[in-house]
């Protein structure tokens, strides 16, 4: 596959993806995970902010039934984000010839970065970088999801999301179906945590809607490896545009410790 811009086919689907500085055989790989109503596009301008604070390539795709990737049937699975994880990053990765990678999620994309992580022995992942991760459904979280619908049906959100997506009713529908579904008010993954295996950095807005500090909470209570946590005075679900110029340092500062990790000298004899 082009390093740049493109379509791969991974588990079934042709997945658009596109990609920023180094390629993959020259430095390591931000890999970009994007949350419940995201796509390539949505990440605006930050893929490339990112490469520049950090050095390292960045790689974005669009998850099937969102941006320019093929559509899926409804309803999702309960389960939806746990498939991700595992049948789709690994192979992901595998196409486009990543060598060594650092996992960057944003909500239900954080999500699946941290399954990932729990579930998956891949040693090219590094670390991981969570946004806004949801590891058990929150009352808040839910009543806000239920809000969206009305500004979706009634007011310009459907129009928003379709300059984004090919497909904004599978895009809207199949993440709002799943969450307000009664069942997965039991959903938690946050046992993906208890396996973790190598430093994470959680990134919570204090004002987030979606989700609140006992996401952050759960994560420092379970993990055996490093946990640095942000939390951003101020900002709401998506702290990395509310406050970019608190988040992106830090996200660089992150991948620049774990890179000099990597690169350091076994001290074996």
């Amino acid at each position: 596959m082009e390093w740049g811009t493109g379509t791969v086919s991974v588990a079934g689907h042709d997945l658009d993806y596109a990609c920023w500085g180094p390629a993959p055989r020259d430095a390591p790989t931000l890999v970009m995970l994007h949350e419940g109503l995201g796509s390539v596009g949505l990440w605006r301008d930050w893929p490339a902010v990112l490469t520049e604070a950090t050095g390292m390539g960045v790689l974005a795709y669009s998850r099937a039934g969102y941006g320019r990737s093929s559509s899926v049937s409804l309803p999702r699975p309960l389960e939806y984000m746990t498939w991700e994880a595992e049948d789709v990053v690994g192979p992901l990765l595998d196409a486009l010839q990543v060598q060594s990678a650092v996992l960057l999620g944003h909500s239900d994309g954080a999500t699946i970065a941290a399954i990932y992580a729990g579930s998956v022995s891949d040693m090219r992942v590094r670390g991981v970088v969570l946004i806004a991760p949801h590891f058990f459904a929150e009352a808040e979280g839910l009543e806000a999801i239920r809000a969206a619908k009305t500004m979706y049906e009634d007011g310009d959100l459907r129009e928003r999301l379709a300059r984004h997506h090919d497909h904004p009713d599978v895009a809207f529908y199949g993440w709002h179906d799943v969450w307000t579904d009664p069942r997965f008010a039991e959903w938690n993954v946050a046992d993906a945590i208890d396996h973790w295996r190598i430093p994470a950095m959680v990134v919570q807005g204090r004002e987030d809607a979606y989700g609140t500090l006992a996401q952050v909470r759960e994560v420092q209570d379970r993990a055996y490896s490093p946990v640095e946590a942000l939390i951003v005075d101020g900002a709401g679900h998506a702290p990395h545009e509310d406050a970019p110029e608190v988040v992106t340092p830090a996200v660089a500062a992150f991948c620049a410790t774990l890179m000099a990790l990597e690169d350091a000298p076994s001290e074996a004899q």
